[in-house]
């Protein structure tokens, strides 16, 4: 046994229990003060609400002011537990450059993010395609977008990524185009049947009033392909094509008319 060391473990004992309140102190410091800044951060972003803040802002503006928060909570934990204020300030000074070589794709990602709330290639609520994921975005933040997918799943994208190819905004221009095709047995007459269409159309209720087009696109082997195309909002989207497709095969019930299908004869040998 080390005689040396147990000679000195009762000072080392008192060294612990004269900086136990301090580490004690430190630690009640950062739960506390967390906690704190969590409710301030509630209690902004119900500010930002009542003030009309632009609600792509607002995720952002709040997550910018938390994380400033937290570092001053753990600035004022060190010095509690005796680590000098300015020494503390350098330490961050002298690592910041090792740091930021290492976050580089971090702050890109916070660069990319304020680019998105400057031109608003996007915002808050609208059904956007970004690298393949198509959903809603419910958020902006200072790093990430978050986007709701039309499975219901939660994708948290790094603003980087976001920003770093093709875009496409399905709500931009206020309307979708909703593409559907519609056999058309040969026999029939088109003209005829691009009427029954218009007015299974016309029971749609969540289509948009925009006259849509109704016209042949192909000949297949058994029925004539008709491209029918209504519009819709994003919101109302599934629905206009989903109930299209109903209304359509309901009206071709009630028409009589039947689309033929592959048939395949078989030889008795």
């Amino acid at each position: 046994m080390d005689f040396s060391f147990a000679e000195k473990l009762p000072d080392y004992i008192d060294a612990a229990i004269g900086y136990a309140p301090k580490i004690i102190g430190a630690i009640l410091i950062l739960i506390i003060g967390f906690w704190i800044v969590n409710k301030l951060v509630s209690i902004i972003g119900k500010s930002m609400q009542k003030s009309g803040v632009d609600q792509d802002l607002q995720p952002f503006l709040k997550s910018l002011v938390s994380v400033l928060l937290k570092v001053l909570v753990v600035i004022t934990a060190a010095g509690a537990v005796g680590i000098e204020i300015t020494a503390f300030a350098a330490l961050i000074a002298g690592a910041g450059l090792a740091i930021g070589a290492a976050m580089s794709g971090t702050l890109g990602h916070f660069a990319a993010g304020v680019m998105v709330l400057l031109f608003k290639p996007y915002r808050v609520g609208d059904l956007v395609d970004i690298q393949g994921t198509v959903g809603h975005v419910s958020e902006i933040q200072v790093f990430n977008t978050v986007i709701n997918t039309l499975d219901n799943k939660k994708v948290i994208m790094p603003n980087g990524i976001a920003t770093s190819g093709i875009m496409t905004n399905l709500t931009a221009n206020g309307k979708l185009r909703v593409d559907l095709n519609v056999a058309m047995p040969y026999e029939e007459d088109f003209e005829k049947v691009r009427n029954i269409i218009k007015g299974a159309l016309d029971k749609v209720t969540e289509k948009l009033p925009d006259e849509p087009t109704i016209e042949i696109e192909k000949f297949d082997e058994n029925n004539v392909l008709l491209a029918v195309r209504p519009f819709a909002t994003d919101a109302t989207y599934w629905d206009v094509y989903f109930n299209s497709y109903r209304e359509i095969k309901k009206a071709f019930g009630e028409a009589g008319i039947t689309v033929a299908y592959p048939t395949r004869r078989v030889k008795n040998v």
